[in-house]
């Protein structure tokens, strides 16, 4: 099957198309022919060697934890998912991730796609999410009339966390540049706050919770923001537990856990108009394509999310 792999860590660069074997099914998993994946902050880091230590994989790598495509084969203890359906999944972090033509996935990791979604829609929901719902549902047991505040709104995580706080009952704050304010007002946002002219800590206090994508002094500035017993989740660094217990706050970070439950929840979300993907470009399953994309994301300026299409739905 046609992959793009890395040989080694390195630029964007060391990404190359190649032919690699078919995944090895197990009992438990369902082969998935990819029509659609898509890029995340997660893929570059682990490409340039940044977290290494905590992922030791063996090259070749294929990088990719999303996918959405039809179902090929299944393995003999597969009782819930049938050949020929359309799905999606947050495939189990390996060294064989879902840039690539086909993708073993375990089935309790798979969620059914509604009819109405495309497959380029249900490759953008899987890792981000899933972060966003675990981050406001299981982490902060986010409420009807919180105020909430989400860092970097216009970002893959962000526009997904705006959405369910909002389908929540949450009054929901978000920073941005000017450009992307009528984008996240349309999302559902409250208020959205720019940046680039007013700091968020002169405008919101007494928050709920606090979304952190950002890290460092953002995320420092975020405890003097909360409540006192409020939260601070963070997707990028483990808060400082002092300043959270001089503050009365909840704080940690969260690491994504895949989950196909919760993804069919999320299926639900977007079958009721509650929760809509948002694509900002689309790439090619090729070596350039990977690459621009890669490109792309590492600007830390994409909107929504990056979707890779490996074929086109008939």
């Amino acid at each position: 099957m046609k992959a793009v792999v890395i040989q080694s860590y390195g630029g964007k660069e060391v990404l190359k198309e190649q032919e690699m074997e078919m995944p090895n099914l197990q009992d438990n998993q369902v082969l998935v022919e990819v029509y659609a994946t898509s890029v995340n902050p997660i893929d570059w880091k682990v490409r340039e060697g940044y977290l290494k230590e905590m992922m030791p994989f063996e090259f070749p790598i294929i990088l990719g934890w999303d996918v959405a495509g039809v179902v090929k084969e299944k393995g003999k203890a597969v009782d819930n998912v049938e050949i020929g359906e359309r799905v999606f999944a947050r495939p189990a972090t390996t060294n064989r991730g879902t840039y690539a033509e086909y993708v073993a996935v375990d089935e309790n990791l798979i969620a059914k796609m509604p009819d109405s979604m495309t497959f380029e829609e249900a490759a953008a929901i899987p890792l981000a999410g899933l972060t966003a719902y675990q981050c406001l549902v299981d982490f902060s047991s986010i409420k009807e009339g919180n105020r909430v505040l989400i860092h970097a709104g216009a970002g893959g995580v962000g526009t997904f966390a705006i959405q369910l706080a909002k389908a929540y009952g949450a009054y929901v704050y978000t920073t941005a540049s000017g450009k992307n304010i009528e984008f996240l007002t349309s999302l559902g946002a409250d208020r959205v706050i720019n940046y680039k002219e007013e700091n968020f800590w002169d405008v919101v206090n007494d928050l709920d919770i606090v979304l952190d994508t950002m890290g460092g002094d953002i995320q420092t500035k975020s405890f003097e923001v909360l409540k006192k017993g409020g939260t601070l989740v963070s997707i990028v660094q483990p808060p400082d537990e002092h300043l959270a217990k001089e503050k009365e706050v909840k704080a940690g970070l969260v690491w994504l856990e895949p989950n196909g439950e919760q993804l069919q929840l999320l299926a639900t979300l977007f079958e009721e108009k509650k929760l809509q993907p948002i694509i900002g470009q689309e790439f090619p399953l090729t070596e350039k394509g990977v690459q621009d994309a890669h490109a792309v994301s590492e600007t830390h300026h994409a909107k929504g999310k990056l979707v890779i299409t490996a074929k086109k739905a008939e």
